[in-house]
C-alpha cells in the first residue's frame, strides 16, 4: 500500500468539511480543463455595443421630438379644435364645463389599449422597463415601441397631469430592447442597449445628458462598469446632439441671475430637503394607496382610467394650470413668476390630480408632476421664511429649484441624478450646494421612512428584489493565493484504489474530505479525484488512482482574483480549484473551495459591522 501523501497532513475546517462536490463524475463527456481568463475592463465588443447605442440614440432623440409633436395634435385637437404640432398647454381652453370629459375620454382610449394592445403600457413606464431587466434579460415586446408613446400622446395630449420625460424614457428603452433582441448580444449587452435608449430619451428631452447617465446607472444598470459606461454615455451624447440641431441649446428651465446663498441660507436648504423628503414618502405611499383603491372596483381595469380622467377633469376645471405636461409651470416656478395663490393650488390640484390619474393605471410619466408638487411647496416655504426673516438671505427661487429636485431624490432615491438634472436644465451654479444639501436630507429621510421608492413598490410588491446599493466587488480585491488553502492532503498516481478505501474508512479528520488532489512522481498535479469516485464499486482495489483521472485539473494561479476564480467554478462547473504558482503551471500551492470564497467576504462583514476605537486621548495627570 502508498500511504496518502500527508504532506501538509491538513486542511482547515472550513475549506474541508463542507457538503459541496469538487465536481461530477470526471468522465470523457468533460472538456479540458483550462485557466480562467484574466478580466479586463472592456472588449472590442463594448465598441461595437457603442455604435449601435450611438444608431439607438439618434432614433431616440427623433421619436421624442416626434412624440412631442404628437403631443401637441392631440392637445390642440382635443382642446382647441385645430390641427397644429406646437407644444401647447391646455390652460387657456374655453370648454367650460366639457373639459371634463376630455380627459375621461382619453382614458377610456389608454384602457382599450391597454386590453388589447398590451397591459404593459400602463404606468410610467421606468418600473417596467427594471423589471424586464431585472427578470427577463431586457426583452421588452417590440410592440411596447410604438404602443407606449401613442398611449401616452393620447393620456397626456388629453390633458392627463404627466411629463413626456417617462413615456419617451419608456420608449428609448424599448427601442434599444428592440436592436438588443434583432441583433446577436448577451443579455448584459441587450441590458445596456436598453439603459442606453432610455438615457437617450431623457437627454433629448431635457438637454441633460449627465443626469440621464446617472439615472440610468441608478435606476436601470443596477452597476457602474465600463462596459455599459461607455455606450451609454456616448448614447446620451449624440441624442443632446440631435437635440441641439432640431430644438437648440438653451436651458429647458431657465433662471435669472441669483445672489450666492450664505450659510444660514444654506442651513435652511438643508431643512426644507429634509421637509420634502417626509413629503416624498407621503407622496409614494398615497400614490400606491389609491392604486389599491382602485384595485378593489368592481369592475374591469380597462375602465379605470376612464375614471382617473374624469378626476383630472374636474380639478383640471377648477385649476387649469393642472392640466397637460406643464413644463411651463416648472419653468415659473424656479423663475419666481407665480404667486402664492398659484403655488399653493399647483401644489396641491397637481398632486391630486397626478396621483389619482397614475394609480388609475393609465399611461405618463412621474418626473414632471414631481418637479411641479416639490418646487411649488419649496418655492412657498421660500415665500414665506423670506417674509418673516429677510435677514437670512433664503431665496424662494432657490427654495422652488430645491424642492423640485428633493421630492425626486426622496420619491425615487435617484440622489446623484436628482441633483446633476436640476443643475443641468437651469445651469444656475450657484444653486449647486442647495441642491447637494437639500437632495441629500431628502434622500437620508426617504431611506429611513421607507423600504421602497416609488419607482420600485410596485414590481417588490410581486416578488421582484431590486438592488438598492452598488459596491465595489469584495472577491475583485483578494486574490486566490491569498483564500486558498496551502496545507493540503493529496493522493499519488501510484496509489492503488484498495488502500486509498481503507484509509478513507480509517475516520482519520483528513480522510474525510470531499476531493483530492492527485500528484505525479515529480509532484506536478495530475488530476483531482472525489470521494465519490473512489468509492465506487464498480471499480477493483487494485486498479491505480492515476488511471482514474480521466479530466486535466481546473486551475487556478495565485495571481488571479476570487471574482476570476468563482467564474471559472460556475464555467467549469466544480466546487474546488488547484492553485498553482503564475510561473509554473503545474506546482500546486493550495486548493481553493467554495467554502474558502465564503470565508473571504468574513473580513468584509467584520469591517462593516464591529465598530471599535483605535486612538484614545490619554487624561494628563495632575
Amino acid at each position: 500500500m502508498t500511504e496518502p501523501n500527508p504532506h501538509p497532513p491538513r486542511i482547515e475546517a472550513l475549506a474541508s468539511t463542507d457538503a459541496l462536490p469538487v465536481a461530477p463524475s470526471l468522465g470523457d463527456s468533460l472538456d479540458a480543463a483550462r485557466m480562467p481568463r484574466r478580466s479586463t475592463l472592456v472588449d472590442r465588443r463594448v465598441v461595437v455595443v457603442s455604435l449601435v447605442a450611438g444608431v439607438i440614440a439618434a432614433a431616440a432623440a427623433l421619436i421624442a421630438q416626434l412624440l412631442t409633436a404628437l403631443i401637441g395634435v392631440v392637445t390642440n385637437l382635443a382642446f382647441y379644435g385645430r390641427w397644429s404640432t406646437a407644444f401647447s398647454s391646455p390652460a387657456a381652453h374655453h370648454l367650460g364645463a366639457w373639459v371634463i370629459v376630455v380627459p375621461a375620454v382619453g382614458g377610456l382610449v389608454v384602457g382599450v389599449m391597454a386590453r388589447w394592445g398590451s397591459r404593459a403600457i400602463r404606468g410610467h413606464g421606468i418600473p417596467e422597463a427594471m423589471e424586464q431587466v431585472l427578470l427577463n434579460e431586457s426583452k421588452i415586446p417590440p410592440r411596447i415601441t410604438f404602443l407606449k408613446p401613442l398611449s401616452s400622446a393620447v393620456a397626456i395630449g388629453t390633458g392627463g397631469p404627466f411629463g413626456a420625460e417617462g413615456p419617451i424614457i419608456a420608449t428609448g428603452g424599448a427601442l434599444g430592447s428592440l436592436f438588443g433582441q434583432l441583433l446577436r448580444v448577451t443579455a448584459i449587452e441587450r441590458k445596456t442597449l436598453l439603459a442606453a435608449g432610455a438615457a437617450a430619451g431623457m437627454a433629448a428631452v431635457f438637454g441633460s445628458p449627465l443626469s440621464a447617465i446617472i439615472l440610468a446607472v441608478e435606476l436601470l444598470l443596477f452597476e457602474l462598469k465600463p462596459r455599459s459606461l461607455i455606450p451609454v454615455a456616448l448614447a446620451t451624447v449624440v441624442a443632446t446632439g440631435v437635440r441641439h440641431v432640431l430644438v437648440g441649446s438653451a436651458p429647458v428651465f431657465p433662471m435669472p441671475p441669483l445672489p450666492e446663498p450664505g450659510g444660514v441660507a444654506l442651513a435652511f436648504y438643508v431643512a426644507l430637503g429634509a421637509l420634502i423628503g417626509l413629503v416624498s414618502v407621503g407622496t409614494t405611499r398615497i400614490v400606491y394607496g389609491i392604486e389599491d383603491l382602485f384595485e378593489r372596483l368592481p369592475i374591469h381595469w380597462m375602465w379605470w382610467p376612464a375614471i382617473g380622467g374624469l378626476a383630472v377633469g374636474l380639478i383640471g376645471w377648477h385649476a387649469p394650470l393642472t392640466l397637460g405636461v406643464g413644463y411651463t409651470n416648472i419653468e415659473d416656478i424656479v423663475a419666481g413668476r407665480l404667486g402664492i395663490a398659484v403655488l399653493a393650488s399647483l401644489c396641491v390640484m397637481k398632486f391630486l390630480s397626478w396621483s389619482i390619474a397614475l394609480g388609475s393605471g393609465t399611461s405618463g410619466g412621474t418626473l414632471a408632476p414631481l418637479f411641479t408638487i416639490g418646487g411649488a411647496l419649496g418655492a412657498l416655504a421660500g415665500i414665506a421664511v423670506a417674509a418673516l426673516a429677510p435677514q437670512l438671505g433664503v431665496d424662494p427661487r432657490i427654495a422652488g429649484l430645491v424642492g423640485m429636485a428633493a421630492i425626486f431624490a426622496g420619491a425615487s432615491r435617484a440622489l446623484l441624478a436628482s441633483i446633476v438634472f436640476a443643475f443641468e436644465t437651469t445651469r444656475q451654479p450657484v444653486g449647486l450646494l442647495p441642491l447637494i444639501g437639500g437632495c441629500t436630507a431628502a434622500y437620508l429621510i426617504s431611506a429611513l421612512l421607507m423600504r421602497n421608492t416609488i419607482m420600485t413598490e410596485k414590481i417588490a410588491r410581486r416578488g421582484v428584489r431590486v438592488p438598492s446599493e452598488y459596491a465595489a466587488d469584495f472577491l475583485e480585491q483578494v486574490t486566490a493565493g491569498e483564500a486558498c488553502t496551502r496545507d493540503v492532503v493529496s493522493l499519488q498516481t501510484g496509489d492503488r484504489l484498495g488502500d486509498i478505501r481503507r484509509w478513507l474508512n480509517s475516520g482519520k479528520p483528513e480522510a474525510q474530505h470531499q476531493g483530492y488532489p492527485v500528484l505525479d512522481g515529480e509532484g506536478h498535479v495530475h488530476g483531482v479525484l472525489t470521494r465519490r469516485d473512489l468509492l465506487d464499486v464498480k471499480l477493483p482495489d487494485m486498479h491505480r488512482v492515476g488511471d482514474m483521472v480521466r479530466r486535466e485539473p481546473i486551475l487556478v494561479r495565485e495571481d488571479h482574483s476570487l471574482r476570476e476564480a468563482a467564474d471559472h467554478m460556475v464555467a467549469q462547473n466544480v466546487g474546488r480549484l488547484i492553485v498553482v504558482a503564475p510561473g509554473a503551471p503545474h506546482a500546486m500551492v493550495g486548493i481553493l473551495t467554495r467554502g474558502d470564497l465564503l470565508a473571504a467576504h468574513a473580513r468584509r462583514l467584520r469591517e462593516a459591522n464591529e465598530a471599535s476605537r483605535h486612538l484614545r486621548m490619554r487624561a494628563r495627570k495632575a
